[in-house]
């Protein structure tokens, strides 16, 4: 009998009343939300701003097979609060033991890498971010801001953490020029589409469903 496999998706949105409410990154939540469970895929939902115990954020890594972080980029990063969920959570799993065993290197064996101790292999982590800056700002050594940097590369800030941890990482997923020129509909279609092929999962939930704008 095939074992159910278990999601954990992660909002980091932090409203800011009659400017950012939110509505944008709950769409990609519900929009991963639906799919998943589509396919059968237990799913757990974290809201960071509504609150937290740390102690249960890392137990919830632990059950997932997939963890996806959904996040406005607020001032070039996640908004300040997902930094003290990381902190906090991560060292629950660090205190524990249960996210890793130190940083990988030995006194017995030189040729062992820092990064290399952690104990969540078979994960996989996801970023899912919503952006002003359009599309063409990344990957483009003539851009004056990122000067060539990909999404993946200034990503790192977020999946360093689940590298160092044993977890896998697989390509992130963008809406971009939200205020602007940006396409939200189409961005929102295609999302279903993204997930079944970094995870690895047939496609067949219509995504024109469960776009709710």
């Amino acid at each position: 009998m095939e074992t159910i496999k278990n999601v954990l998706l992660i909002n980091a949105h932090l409203t800011y009343p009659n400017w950012s409410e939110g509505t944008l990154n709950r769409s990609f939540i519900e929009a991963a939300k639906d799919f998943f469970l589509s396919k059968g895929y237990q799913v757990v939902e974290t809201t960071i701003e509504n609150g937290y115990a740390p102690d249960e954020e890392m137990e919830k890594h632990l059950k997932a097979d997939i963890i996806i972080l959904q996040t406005p980029i607020n001032w070039f990063g996640a908004p300040w609060i997902y930094k003290k969920y990381v902190d906090e959570v991560f060292n629950s799993g660090l205190h524990s033991a249960k996210f890793l065993a130190g940083d990988g290197r030995t006194k017995e064996d030189a040729s062992r890498q820092y990064g290399t101790g952690g104990k969540m292999q078979g994960k996989k982590f996801m970023v899912s971010a919503t952006w002003n800056a359009p599309e063409e700002s990344f990957g483009d050594p003539s851009q004056k801001l990122f000067e060539g940097e990909t999404t993946a590369g200034f990503f790192k800030q977020f999946t360093s953490n689940y590298r160092f941890c044993g977890v896998n990482i697989v390509d992130d997923y963008n809406c971009f020029d939200i205020f602007k020129d940006g396409d939200i509909k189409r961005s929102l279609q295609d999302y279903p589409s993204h997930l079944s092929n970094v995870f690895g999962i047939e496609e067949t939930v219509n995504s024109e469903q469960i776009i709710n704008q």
